[in-house]
């Protein structure tokens, strides 16, 4: 069960809608028709599972940066290492497109709150396993969540920052875990389905806390089997799964490959059947072109957000005349479809996930500066600002990452937007590691972000768009009490008509009346794959429904 110590490489991180859709591939009406499986990949009545055969899938990065759930946020530790765990609850596998629904895992049923939905009682399942054989027990589930919550010195939680609405975590006995809340939020469920959250054996906690990092010891659907670093990860079927019909699989390979050519040539020959992060319109068409109904196609909006944050200490960009001025520029009801058929961009929204409950309608988003329909007048208005800022000739620099999809695509895009309102912009483009230091450092005038998100919750997803002070992923320099203000009260409204006006309030504030970010598109998930590979549904994230359990072979 031990693997070898891994190395830390530089990832790119990407992120879906309830509207998932099978495959509406910008190709020819014939090619298409005849190419594509209608399919979201459940068993129908004339589709009954078939057991074993071993899935081949393509990852891509290099290597995970560690196996820890909880210390990463990598889809390359989650597609490596989540068939061997499990969790407390998660989005329903059999509809993981619906961002409302939740189920149990290790527990028999999601709990009602009680005072004042301040507390949440678990009851967890008595016929758990760990994979040495070991039973799991509320002890175990407490201790990894409290890792989680309130990690020992020393230790990572990436996501630490989304539970502070949670006081204490307890067991009172072998079966039940308690949440104690400090105060009752719509965004605690939601949060609690983290992928990332795994189940892990509190003795082994206890006498190293870093001890999952290079190992792996969980209690999900496949036992680990072997580690080749930088090359491959492999698991068998688990025996004693507590779900007796599952897995259908005997095994699982996941082959590491961060080039896109590879991965491709890869599903291509069939040497492998799927990437589950996805691909851009183009390689769906050529897989689909070549290999007609031998692939099959999942699409769905996809929980990735990609907005441009200005510097606010790098002037004029302290200016919000300036910052409402770029977004205004910015046409994106006629650049989605355009920006769709060349990159994974694709949907118009604002601060939450579209086709969420909080998110905006098209008539809420039409009120916002760079979302009027009236694309002519928007410009007006930028020119306008610009003029009375004494900025009728800005120029500046665009820090950009080094990669296609969608960053490179996102600013060729907007610079060509902004130069239509006389702003001149260049690029400076860099690798992954020095981009990063760039944005963390401050050594930018703007730079094209990106927001990616597992579980879709709008609440804390939102946190995003909070300044730096309270939110370790916002680089924008700048504080806003007004922001916190409106978001705290969001966050702790439970009335749901209520907390969704205060969205509105909160989207309003970053996105029009400040301009602190300027938000582009939500981004596209497209994912072919070999049409034997069945029981798996494509959810609004990368990270979500990873575990692979209800996969299984049509050959």
């Amino acid at each position: 069960m031990t693997s070898t110590c891994i190395p830390h490489p530089e990832e790119a991180a990407q992120r879906p809608s309830r509207r998932t859709r099978t495959a509406t591939a910008v190709v020819s009406a014939t090619i298409w028709s005849a190419a594509v499986l209608l399919s979201l990949g459940a068993a129908t009545a004339a589709e009954v599972p078939k057991r074993g055969g071993t899935l081949t899938y393509m990852i891509p990065a290099d290597a995970p940066p560690s196996f820890d759930g909880h210390r990463e946020n990598t889809f390359a530790t989650i597609h490596a290492v989540a068939p061997f765990y499990s969790v407390l609850i998660r989005a329903n596998p059999d509809n993981p497109s619906d961002t409302t629904a939740f189920v149990c895992d290790v527990c028999t049923v999601v709990p009602e709150p009680d005072d004042g939905g301040r507390t949440y009682a678990f009851t967890i399942r008595g016929d758990v396993k760990f994979h040495d054989g070991s039973a799991l027990s509320a002890d175990d589930v407490a201790a990894s969540w409290r890792h989680i919550v309130d990690p020992p010195d020393g230790v990572i939680s990436a996501r630490r920052g989304y539970y502070a609405m949670i006081d204490r975590v307890e067991a009172p006995d072998p079966r039940m875990v308690v949440f104690h809340l400090k105060y009752a939020t719509a965004a605690f469920i939601p949060a609690l389905a983290d992928p990332y959250a795994f189940i892990y054996k509190k003795e082994l906690l206890d006498r190293d806390p870093h001890w999952f990092e290079k190992n792996v010891l969980g209690s999900g659907p496949f036992r680990f089997k072997e580690y080749v670093l930088g090359q491959s990860i492999s698991g068998m079927r688990n025996p004693d799964y507590y779900r007796p019909e599952l897995p259908y699989l005997d095994g699982f390979t996941g082959v590491f490959a961060d080039k896109q050519a590879v991965r491709v040539s890869a599903i291509r020959g069939d040497r492998a059947a799927i990437e589950f992060r996805g691909f851009p319109p183009a390689t769906r068409d050529e897989l689909v072109a070549a290999l007609g109904d031998q692939i099959a196609v999942q699409e769905s909006d996809w929980n990735c957000g990609n907005p441009i944050t200005p510097n606010h200490k790098k002037k004029p960009f302290d200016d919000v005349r300036v910052r409402r001025a770029l977004t205004l520029a910015i046409d994106r009801w006629h650049g989605a479809p355009a920006m769709s058929k060349i990159s994974v961009m694709k949907t118009v929204g604002g601060v939450a996930f579209p086709g969420s409950p909080l998110a905006a309608t098209k008539e809420e988003l039409e009120q916002l500066a760079g979302w009027w329909p009236d694309i002519e007048k928007s410009r007006a208005e930028a020119k306008r600002l610009l003029k009375e800022a004494g900025q009728e000739k800005l120029t500046f620099e665009l820090l950009n990452r080094n990669v296609d999809q969608p960053y490179k695509f996102n600013a060729l895009w907007v610079i060509d937007e902004w130069s239509k309102i006389g702003v001149k912009v260049t690029q400076r483009v860099l690798q992954t590691g020095p981009f990063g230091e760039a944005v963390r450092n401050g050594e930018f005038e703007a730079f094209v972000d990106g927001d990616c998100q597992n579980i879709v919750n709008p609440l804390l997803d939102g946190t995003k768009y909070l300044p730096g002070s309270v939110s370790p992923s916002n680089y924008g320099n700048y504080d806003d009490p007004t922001a916190i203000d409106i978001y705290d009260r969001m966050a702790r409204e439970t009335d749901f008509t209520r907390q969704r006006a205060l969205m509105r309030e909160f989207e309003k504030h970053v996105l029009d009346t400040e301009a602190h970010e300027i938000f582009l598109l939500w981004r596209y998930r497209i994912v072919p794959y070999r049409s034997y590979v069945k029981g798996w549904k494509i959810s609004p994230s990368h990270y979500v429904n990873q575990d692979l359990a209800t996969i299984w072979l049509d050959k």
